[in-house]
């Protein structure tokens, strides 16, 4: 009998933005960056690797995918897709997570992420289980029965 290895799919909230009165773009703050390369930081040294690395349109998520891309040095490099908007319908990204058969990681914006893992672990996205703060990255396995999640890393937890 062998046991399939689960595929590791990443989610990450972007990294703490400026506030539209500062930039109406919104870029990452100072602090931002700070604590988006810290989690970048230490999933490199726990061997977190992925295939390519996608984010939404939004400033703030680029940014912060191009800080994620400088330690984790995915092979595809980084992608903008549609469906990680804050309002996007999360089903259309749990068909792409269904059938990647690379790691992925992708970064976007609440309230999207938040009911994007509600409808991979629970199969139901109106129910959050978890509201992740800026920074923070959380590790789901796409195994035969569904998704499980398996940790989450927010920034506090790492050190400068």
């Amino acid at each position: 009998m062998t046991v399939e290895k689960p595929v590791l799919h990443y989610l990450v909230r972007h990294g703490e933005s400026q506030s539209e009165r500062e930039d109406p773009a919104k870029p990452l703050s100072d602090h931002g960056r700070e604590e988006i390369m810290r989690v970048a930081r230490y999933a490199a040294s726990i061997g977190v690797e992925v295939a390519e690395i996608r984010h939404s349109d939004r400033l703030r998520a680029r940014q912060t995918a191009e800080i994620l891309a400088e330690y984790l040095l995915p092979q595809l490099g980084l992608r903008e897709v549609e469906g990680l908007s804050p309002g996007a319908d999360p089903e259309r990204v749990h068909a792409e997570l269904d059938a990647a058969e690379e790691p992925l990681m992708l970064v976007g914006h609440l309230p999207h992420l938040g009911r994007l893992v509600s409808a991979l672990v629970l199969g139901n996205s109106g129910t959050e289980i978890i509201r992740p703060e800026t920074g923070t990255m959380i590790c789901l396995a796409k195994t035969e029965r569904g998704f499980r999640l398996l940790w989450v890393l927010t920034p506090d937890l790492v050190q400068a």
